[in-house]
Parts: C-alpha cells; structure tokens; sequence
C-alpha cells in the first residue's frame, strides 16, 4: 500500500481518539473538528516513512495543533481584555445534540474547568491523566522537561479537584444549586420559584445580556422569569465551585462564559451574581464540584 494511503487509513482509524483528544482540549466539537481538519493537512504533506507508532505519532500531531489553538485563544483573550470587548462566540455548523452528548460524556463542569487552565497545564492534564500520554511524550510538545510536565499536570490536577471539605451547610447548598439548575433547565417555574427567597436580588454585570449598565433585579418572581428566558444557556450550564463555594458555570464553544454565584438564606437562594466580564472570569478560581 502506498505510503499516504496507508497514514490516511492509520487516520481514520484513529478517529475516535484524535477526535476525543481534541474535544478535551478544546472543549467544542466545532473547533475539535476543525484541528483534526488542520492535523491532516500537516499530516498529509509530512514524510511519514519512520513513522513506527502511528497511533502515539497522529495523537502528538494533533496535540501540537490543539496546543496553537489555545495559545491563538489566550491571545484573544488579551486582546479583549485591553480593549474592553465582549467576546463573541463563533458560528459554527455542529450538530447541538452531538455536542451536548461529547459534553456529557467527558463531564460538562470538566471541560469548563480545563477553559480556565493555561495551554501547557490543559495539554499536560488532558494527555497524561485523560489519555495515559508518558509525560517524556508530551514534554516536547511544549518544550518543557518530564519533571517539569509532571509538575504543569499536578498543578492543573489541583485545580480541577480542588474541593473543600463537605460540610453539611455545603451539601445543602449543593441540592438546592442542583435544583436550581434541573428547574431552569426543564422550564418549571413553580419549582424554580420555590427556591428562591421572596426578596432575593440578582446582579448581573453589563457582559452578561450584555447592556451599557449592570442588571439589577428583586424579588421572586422576576429573578425567576429572568432564569426561563435563559433557557437556551441553561442547556450548556453545570454546576462547579466557584472561589470554594458552590455554584454555576456556562460554556459556550469551548469557553466559560458565564458564572453564577449564589447566597443562601437556610434553604433560600437570596442573592445571585452573574458574572461575564473577561477580567472577573479570569479572575475566578472555577473547580469541579463533587457530588
């Protein structure tokens, strides 16, 4: 068999992984698709005739690709930051179900935490702890030592764990989080409304709709016809701990968007901050919440 046949077959039998590789490190199946595109590209015009391990050797490819995309991203991101822009997410042709199902299937408060995680600490982690990646492997990629690497994953690791211990007011809060979220989710307004103290108040900052001054709005009611209109991000919320405590996150293409913070009265939700400014989200330490 000819040697480009031969990697185009080695490709697609691979799929699966590489696909998955790059939905983890990107956190969209938009842009998983469009790096194994991008991969094949390089792939095609390289000598693959010492290639021995084509399996290990298609995986760095794509990693590497993966790898200038959140670079590219995190440049953006300073980019918005300086000129105060809010982000626009992109148009992309991705079948929502499927997307929804990848991100169920890796944990959706996952792939929000690994957006907060800088490119290095993403590849390392996502690699080494997802993929079983040697971190002598991986440790080229991004011009690092093993030791190094090792350390880049232990500290994106502590991050992504990084739970409190239980208590039974935090067990509590969780529930009713959780609530919260399957109520604004499944359109139930009285259950919705059941969760929220009678003179609760939401923030919301100018990014979040977005509009030239910060939201304010009080009272029961009104907060929760807020969370039916927002039905749509509510699909793509989890729950995570933001800054140690309980609380909501959303992603949208691959990126934390928005986060939501909450303050409790007993059993009551009485106050919730809603957050999407660029420099309040980087600011936010967003953790996988257990249980």
């Amino acid at each position: 068999m000819p040697e480009r046949d031969w990697m185009a077959a080695q490709f697609e039998e691979h799929r699966p992984r590489l696909r998955a590789v790059a939905h983890r490190m990107l956190g969209s199946l938009g842009e998983a698709d469009d790096a194994l595109q991008d991969a094949w590209l390089r792939i095609d015009r390289a000598d693959t005739s010492g290639v021995e391990n084509p399996g290990g050797w298609l995986t760095t490819v794509v990693a590497r690709v993966c790898l200038n995309l959140l670079r590219a991203r995190e440049a953006r991101r300073e980019e918005e930051l300086a000129a105060d822009r809010i982000p626009a997410a992109a148009a992309r042709a991705v079948d929502p179900e499927e997307e929804a199902l990848l991100a169920d299937s890796v944990g959706l408060a996952l792939l929000i935490v690994l957006d907060t995680l800088a490119p290095a600490e993403r590849l390392a982690f996502v690699l080494h702890d997802m993929f079983q990646v040697p971190f002598d492997e991986i440790a080229p990629m991004i011009d690092k030592t093993p030791a190094t690497t090792r350390q880049l994953a232990s500290r994106a690791r502590r991050r992504v764990k990084g739970a409190p211990a239980p208590t039974a007011d935090a067990s509590r809060r969780h529930r009713v989080v959780h609530a919260y979220l399957a109520a604004t989710r499944g359109g139930d307004f009285d259950a919705l409304l059941a969760l929220l103290h009678p003179d609760v108040v939401l923030h919301a900052d100018r990014a979040v709709v977005p509009t030239p001054e910060p939201v304010l709005v009080r009272g029961a009611r009104p907060v929760a016809e807020g969370a039916m209109a927002s039905l749509g991000r509510a699909r793509s919320a989890a729950l995570v701990l933001v800054d140690g405590e309980i609380g909501m996150a959303m992603l949208e293409e691959g990126r934390l968007r928005v986060l939501l913070r909450f303050t409790f009265d007993g059993d009551l939700i009485r106050e919730i901050d809603v957050v999407a400014e660029p420099e309040q989200l980087r600011k936010a330490q967003v953790a996988v919440a257990e249980g």
